[in-house]
C-alpha cells in the first residue's frame, strides 16, 4: 500500500519563510507615530503636536458607530445561534412539519405571483424570472412544489424517497423543457429584442441550455430522442424502476388497469377491513403449508436474500372472521339453563370490543442507506485484505438499524478460513471490538462481516406493526420483533413457535422485548381471542399491565403463587385436551370453528355449554426466581406444557437474565424450540441459550440473535422499542373497552387437610420438636426422624400438629418447611402448647 508523504514536511519552511506573517512589517517613524526627538545643540524645546479637535470627534464617531455595529452584530448572531440550538433540539417530527409548511407557503407564494396578471415591481420580477427560467412550463412549478410539500407533510418517514422524487421529477421537467425548446426552432436570447421573449415563450433558460448544445452539433431528430432518454430516466427514477425491470412493471401495469375488475372483492360495509384470506379444503379445514415457519418477514425482499424464512405465509389454524381495529365481535347470547363453569370463557355481559389504534404507537427514525461512515469501513476492509495479500473483495453492504453486513467475495482456490482468521485485525482495523463475521451469509456464496453502525437507527413497534407484511396477517397471535441486518421488518407468529424463551444480560434489553410482545397482542387480538398469565417476580416489570381485560388472573409476583398458576395451566390443558378428544378435533382452532357454527352439541341432559376456546398465553419474566422457589415443580409444569400445549392453544414465553444450566435446563430448552438471545455476558451463556456462539459479540440495546423452531441459523434482528408512555396509553384504552374478569382457581390456596388436633400421649415429642425446629428454623420432617429417634409415620404427624398451630408452613414437596415462630417467641409458643 503507497504511503503518502505529508504536504508539511516538504513545502511546510518554504511557505513559512515566504509567508507575510513569518517577517512582520516595520513600522514607520512619522511625526504621528513617534515625537521627534530635540536636536542636539539647539536651544528651543521640541513643540508635541495636539491632534487636530475635528478629527478627533470624526475618530470618536468613527469608534462610536463600530461599537455599536459590534454590539448589533453579536447580539444578532447570539440570538441566531440560540434560535438554531433550539431547533436542533426540537422533535424531528416537528421539524419536517416545518420544512413541509415552508415549501407549501412557497408554493402559494409562487402561483400567486405567476398566474395571474402581476401586481408590483416584486411579483414582475419574480413572473418574469420564472418566465425566463422554465419558460412555457412555469405554470407547473408550483404544483410541483405543492406536490413535494404534500411528500414532506404526508410521508414525513420517507425522506430518502422524497430525494429521489425530487431528482426525478427535475430531470422529467428538464427534458420536456428541451424538448418543447427544439420544437419552438430553439430560441437564443441574443440578437434582437425579441429573443428573450421567445425563449420564454419556449423552454425557457433551462430548455435552451440543455438543447441548445446538442443542436448546434446534431439535427432535431437525434436531439429529440436524446432529450426524450432523459425525461425518461427521470420517470424510472420517479418509479423507483430499474431498467432490466421495466418488462415487470409494464406487466403489474398492465394486470392493474385491464385484469383487475375481474378480481374485486365484494364490497363491504363501512368501517369494516377486508376478511380473512385463508385457503380451505373442501370440509372447511384450513390447510398448513409444508415447511412453515413462524417468521413473517417483508416479502419483496425475502426470496433474494433468505432460504429459511419462507415469504407470504399463511396464518395457521384460526377461525375465519374480520380482524381490524374496527371489528366487534358479538357477545354470547344467554341461555336460561344454569351452566357449570368448565372453560375459560367471557362473561354474556361482555359487550363490543375496540382494538386500540395504531396512531398510539409513535414513529421511529427514518432508516439511513448509506453514511460515511460506511465508506470508510470498506476502505478499511479492504486495506486489510490487501496487507495479507488475500484474493477478495468486498462488493457491497447491507446497513441495518444497529450493524451493517458487509459482504466480502473469495477468488478461486480462496479459503473461507483466511478470512475469518482475521477477525481481530478487522476488529483493529474498524475500530469496533463487537465484530461477528458469518461464514457463509445464508443464500449467498459469501462471507458477512457485521459491524455495528456508529449512528444507529430507532426501530419502534409501531412502524413494525404498521408494515405491509403486519397488516397483512391477521392472527391474533402474530407479534412485532423489529428489523433484520437487511433491513426487513420481521414479525413472528407465537401460535407456530409454538414457545419462546428469551434470555439476555441485565440492561440488553429482554424486558423491552417483553413489553413489546405483551402490546403487541393487546394492538391486535380482543380479550375473547386471547387470555393471558402474567409472572413477575421482579414486582415492578410488568405491573403496568394490571387490570388489563386479557388477565385471568392478577399478576402474579409471588414465585409459590406461580407454580400453582403453571399446575392450574397445566390442568386447563388437560381439560381442553379432553374435550378435543370427545369432539374428535386435533386442533383447538377446529374445534372453535365448529362451535361456532353449531357443530357441536351436548349429550343428553347434559348442562354444559360450549364456547370457543382463546389462546393462553403464559410469560414469565424471570425463571431463574422461580427455579430457586421450587424448581422441581417449576420444571414439570414447563416440561408438560411445552410437550402438549401446542394443539390445545396455549403458549408459553420465558425470560431470564441468568442463563445457566441450573435455571435453563435440558428438559427445558429439548420442549421451547424457538429462542430468542440478547447480549449476554459469556460465551457459556451464548452456548446455553443458543447452543452456538454469537450472542456474546451482539452489543446491547436491542441487539438479538433470533432462532425460529427449525432454522439452522440465527437471525441477527434489532428489536423493536416501545416506551412506557405508548404502553400506558394503550393499556388505559384496554382498561376503557372492558373489565377485566379473574379467575379465582388459577393461584387458589391449597386446601388445607385436617389434621388431628389431639396431641394426647404425644406433648412431650411435639414440645421437644417445636424446641428444635424453632431454635434451628430448619423444619423437615426426615431431621425429627434423626433428632427425636421416632418413625417417619409420627414424625409426619408431628409435623402436620405444628402446622396446625401455625408454627410451620404447608408441604411444598421435597423441601423444608417454612418455620413461621421466630426463637423469640418460643416460650410463648411452649406456654400454649401446654395450655398454660
Amino acid at each position: 500500500m503507497a504511503t503518502r508523504t505529508p504536504k508539511s514536511a516538504s513545502k511546510g519552511p518554504a511557505k513559512r519563510s515566504a509567508s507575510p506573517r513569518s517577517t512582520p512589517a516595520k513600522r514607520p517613524a512619522t511625526a504621528a507615530g513617534r515625537p521627534k526627538a530635540r536636536a542636539a545643540g539647539s536651544g528651543r524645546k521640541s513643540s508635541v503636536t495636539h491632534p487636530d479637535p475635528i478629527s478627533w470627534v470624526f475618530t470618536m464617531v468613527g469608534k462610536l458607530i463600530v461599537g455599536l455595529w459590534m454590539l448589533l452584530a453579536n447580539g444578532i448572531g447570539s440570538t441566531a445561534r440560540a434560535l438554531g440550538k433550539n431547533a436542533r433540539e426540537l422533535d424531528p417530527a416537528h421539524r419536517r412539519d416545518g420544512v413541509g409548511l415552508s415549501v407549501l407557503a412557497g408554493a402559494i407564494v409562487l402561483a400567486a405571483m405567476t398566474w395571474r396578471n402581476p401586481e408590483g415591481t416584486v411579483s414582475s420580477v419574480v413572473n418574469t424570472t420564472v418566465h425566463a427560467l422554465f419558460g412555457s412550463l412555469a405554470w407547473a412549478l408550483p404544483l410541483l412544489l405543492g406536490l413535494l410539500a404534500w411528500r414532506y407533510l404526508r410521508h414525513p418517514d420517507q425522506n430518502a424517497d422524497t430525494g429521489r422524487m425530487v431528482i426525478g421529477w427535475s430531470a422529467l421537467m428538464v427534458g420536456v423543457l428541451g424538448v418543447i425548446h427544439v420544437a419552438n426552432d430553439t430560441p437564443y436570447p441574443a440578437g434582437d429584442g425579441q429573443g428573450m421573449d421567445k425563449v420564454s415563450a419556449a423552454g425557457g433558460m433551462i430548455g435552451f441550455i440543455v438543447s441548445a448544445p446538442p443542436m448546434s452539433i446534431l439535427p432535431s431528430w437525434i436531439t429529440i430522442p436524446l432529450l426524450m432518454l432523459l425525461s425518461g430516466f427521470g420517470v424510472l427514477v420517479i418509479t423507483a424502476t430499474p431498467v432490466h425491470r421495466i418488462p415487470e412493471r409494464l406487466s403489474e401495469l398492465r394486470h392493474m388497469l385491464f385484469e383487475r375488475h375481474a378480481e374485486q372483492p365484494a364490497p363491504r360495509g363501512p368501517g369494516k377491513r377486508k376478511p380473512r384470506a385463508r385457503k380451505t379444503d373442501a370440509e372447511g379445514a384450513e390447510t398448513v403449508k409444508p415447511y412453515d415457519t413462524p417468521v413473517i418477514a417483508e416479502k419483496d425482499k425475502l426470496a433474494d436474500h433468505s432460504p429459511e424464512i419462507v415469504p407470504g405465509l399463511t396464518d395457521g389454524p384460526a377461525e375465519e372472521e374480520p380482524s381490524a381495529p374496527e371489528r366487534r365481535p358479538e357477545p354470547p347470547e344467554p341461555t336460561p339453563a344454569p351452566r357449570k363453569v368448565e372453560q375459560l370463557v367471557l362473561s354474556p355481559q361482555a359487550g363490543p370490543y375496540s382494538l386500540p389504534d395504531l396512531q398510539f404507537l409513535k414513529q421511529g427514525s427514518a432508516p439511513k442507506p448509506q453514511t460515511k461512515a460506511n465508506t470508510t469501513v470498506v476502505n478499511a476492509l479492504t486495506s486489510v485484505l490487501e496487507q495479507f495479500t488475500i484474493d477478495a473483495q468486498v462488493i457491497g453492504f447491507t446497513r441495518g438499524p444497529t450493524v451493517t453486513r458487509y459482504e466480502i467475495e473469495l477468488g478461486p482456490a480462496v479459503k473461507v478460513e483466511k478470512v475469518t482468521a482475521l477477525t481481530k485485525n478487522i476488529a483493529y482495523a474498524v475500530k469496533s471490538a463487537d465484530v461477528r463475521i458469518l461464514s457463509p451469509i445464508p443464500g449467498k456464496s459469501a462471507i458477512g462481516v457485521e459491524i455495528p453502525n456508529a449512528d444507529k437507527d430507532l426501530v419502534s413497534l409501531g412502524d413494525v406493526l404498521r408494515s405491509q407484511v403486519a397488516q397483512a396477517d391477521h392472527h391474533p397471535m402474530i407479534v412485532g420483533l423489529g428489523k433484520d441486518v437487511e433491513g426487513r421488518t420481521i414479525v413472528a407468529n407465537l401460535a407456530k413457535m409454538p414457545h419462546l424463551l428469551i434470555a439476555g444480560a441485565t440492561g440488553a434489553g429482554k424486558s423491552v422485548c417483553v413489553n413489546g410482545l405483551i402490546t403487541s397482542i393487546l394492538m391486535r387480538s380482543t380479550p375473547d381471542e386471547v387470555r393471558m398469565v402474567l409472572v413477575d417476580p421482579k414486582r415492578v416489570e410488568l405491573s403496568v399491565y394490571e387490570g388489563i381485560p386479557h388477565l385471568i388472573t392478577p399478576i402474579i409476583t409471588n414465585p409459590k403463587k406461580a407454580a400453582e398458576a403453571l399446575e392450574w395451566v397445566v390442568g386447563e390443558m388437560d381439560r381442553r385436551y379432553d374435550d378435543l378428544a370427545a369432539s374428535g378435533f386435533r386442533h383447538v382452532d377446529e374445534f372453535n370453528k365448529a362451535v361456532r357454527a353449531g357443530k357441536l352439541v351436548p349429550p343428553p341432559g347434559s348442562e354444559r355449554v360450549y364456547q370457543p376456546y382463546p389462546y393462553l398465553l403464559v410469560i414469565v419474566d424471570e425463571l431463574a426466581d422461580l427455579m430457586m422457589v421450587a424448581p422441581r415443580d417449576v420444571e414439570d409444569s414447563i416440561v408438560r406444557i411445552t410437550q402438549l400445549a401446542r394443539a390445545a392453544g396455549i403458549h408459553l414465553v420465558i425470560a431470564t437474565q441468568r442463563p445457566s444450566v441450573d435455571v435453563v435446563t435440558g428438559l427445558i430448552k429439548a420442549n421451547v424450540p424457538s429462542r430468542l438471545a440478547f447480549a449476554v455476558s459469556s460465551l457459556t451463556d451464548s452456548r446455553v441459550i443458543l447452543d452456538q456462539p454469537g450472542a456474546d459479540k451482539l452489543v446491547g440495546q436491542g441487539d438479538a440473535l433470533f432462532l425460529p423452531m427449525g432454522a439452522s441459523k440465527p437471525i441477527r434482528i434489532q428489536n423493536a422499542f416501545v416506551s412506557e408512555k405508548e404502553i400506558a396509553e394503550i393499556v388505559s384504552h384496554c382498561k376503557e373497552q372492558m373489565q377485566v374478569e379473574y379467575r379465582d382457581d388459577v393461584a387458589a390456596a391449597p386446601v388445607k387437610r385436617e389434621i388431628d388436633e389431639e396431641i394426647g400421649d404425644d406433648l412431650d415429642l411435639l414440645i421437644q420438636a417445636a424446641e428444635l425446629i424453632v431454635t434451628t428454623q430448619f423444619g423437615s420432617t426426615s431431621m425429627l426422624q434423626r433428632k427425636l429417634r421416632v418413625g417417619f409415620a409420627k414424625a409426619g404427624r408431628l409435623m402436620d400438629l405444628l402446622e396446625s398451630r401455625n408454627v410451620v408452613g404447608p408441604s411444598e414437596g421435597s423441601k423444608a418447611r417454612e418455620v413461621l415462630v421466630k426463637p423469640d417467641d418460643l416460650p410463648g409458643l411452649l406456654a400454649d402448647l401446654r395450655g398454660e
